[in-house]
């Protein structure tokens, strides 16, 4: 196998990654298995975190790839504008038997942040249509991740993923998030406390005006701020406002959605069914890029008026639903339903919860959360230099063969859903070791 040379690294500028840092001690990977990755240099590596929170079924699964090379080699492309593909269709039947009731109608993106941007221009394009054009705001929440369109970043609350990119949409605001370490620490599962945090958006009601404001855009579980679990009866009382003032919820599922949280949505797990739900990631298990956002009827029907022949909604990209993606997301879902990964979390959460819960009390772990199978572990920082102890944490594990991911000073776990306890056992141990190594 060729090893790669400085010239070779040099032209990649990589995303979300210490660039310089990577490059002078590369971690290259080559192949992938079921629950392990393999390096450039023959070691196995424990994935603990399932690609990057989309390899829900394990790498390399049978059905997925004989439907990609099936694909490929019957139908590369189909033009997704005044023409399908029947497996676009087909997709479409069997997510909605997935989804909440009610949620039947499915809009193809690429991405997650193509999927949220997708899913604000549907609310805010459902009210015009609708006579009500007043309605422009967008509400997002502060700590929330969506994906890194401007749409996204504007609604989002991540300050890394904002500060540099100057004013973002304008008319969009933020209700708090909903980290109350202080009266939460280390539960297991959902908080008890914090279900009236869901209250700061009637402060915003009151601020703009109902009439205003379009819709409220939240992660049912904020993974990528550091897996932050909603507190009992939160989404719930947002639901409630949202329908009092007639605002539109959203819910962002990238990370929850296919099996995370022991059901195939988030939204089924906490029993709040949204308006909008943007999916990606786990829909094809992390094959083919792909999303979608997943509407409820009356959304759908509001814009179908009108001249028969024109477009009813100006959106839309070269490859939604791709015939490639369409055909790994079947083969995924295929392979959920034949070996009962979307409810497997619900069958191992306790374990996982017990184990990652054993952490407490190590050095510098101030706080543990957890839900279903992702769990995240925060750290006090090292003074001066914030997540720096995270990542030298993600480094030991890494050279110890167990890939976890780092948010700030949090450890975030989320591996696939595949895993057995043994594996469980082997990224708690090594997780504990590395915390040690670092205090």
């Amino acid at each position: 196998m060729s090893q790669p040379t400085d010239a070779n690294l040099d032209a990649y500028w990589m995303p979300f990654t210490a660039n310089r840092q990577f490059k002078k001690a590369p971690r290259l990977l080559t192949r992938a298995d079921g629950m392990y990755f393999t390096d450039d240099k023959g070691r196995q590596v424990l994935d603990g975190i399932a690609g990057l929170w989309c390899v829900n079924a394990g790498h390399n699964r049978p059905r997925i790839v004989q439907a990609i090379q099936q694909q490929a080699a019957e139908l590369d492309f189909a033009p997704p504008f005044q023409m399908a593909h029947p497996k676009a269709f087909e997709l479409a039947e069997r997510l909605v038997e997935l989804t909440p009731a009610g949620m039947n109608k499915v809009f193809y993106t690429n991405s997650g942040s193509e999927s949220v941007d997708t899913a604000l221009k549907m609310a805010l394009a459902y009210h015009r249509v609708r006579g009500e054009g007043s309605r422009t705001r967008l509400i997002g929440r502060e700590r929330g991740y969506h994906g890194v369109n401007f749409g996204g970043i504007s609604v989002g609350g991540m300050v890394g993923n904002r500060k540099m990119f100057g004013m973002m949409l304008s008319g969009v605001d933020h209700i708090g998030h909903t980290h109350d370490a202080a009266r939460n620490a280390f539960t297991v599962g959902q908080p008890e406390h914090g279900a009236n945090l869901a209250d700061d958006l009637e402060r915003l009601v009151a601020l703009h005006d109902a009439s205003t404001i379009a819709a409220v855009i939240v992660e049912p579980v904020a993974g990528s701020t550091g897996v932050l679990i909603p507190p009992k009866g939160y989404l719930q009382r947002l639901r409630e406002i949202c329908d009092k003032h007639g605002i539109l919820l959203i819910f962002d599922e990238v990370i929850t959605g296919f099996g995370r949280t022991g059901n195939p949505f988030g939204a089924q797990t906490f029993g709040v069914t949204p308006d909008l739900m943007t999916v990606a990631k786990g829909l094809t298990n992390g094959c083919v890029p792909m999303g979608a956002v997943i509407a409820k009827q009356h959304i759908h029907d509001a814009f179908m008026n009108g001249p028969e022949h024109l477009i009813e909604f100006f959106h839309g990209y070269t490859y939604s639903a791709h015939p490639l993606a369409c055909a790994a997301a079947l083969g995924t879902l295929d392979t959920y339903a034949e070996e009962g990964l979307l409810t497997r979390a619900g069958e191992l959460g306790g374990y996982f919860a017990e184990c990652l819960h054993s952490l407490k009390g190590l050095p510098n772990v101030i706080d543990i959360r957890n839900i279903g199978l992702v769990g995240g572990v925060e750290l006090s920082p090292l003074p001066g230099e914030p997540a720096k102890r995270a990542f030298n944490i993600f480094l030991d594990c890494w050279e110890k063969g167990v890939l976890i991911r780092t948010t700030g000073d949090t450890i975030a776990l989320s591996p696939p859903l595949i895993i057995e306890r043994k594996h469980i056992d082997h990224i708690i141990d090594t997780l504990r070791g590395a915390i040690q190594r670092a205090a």
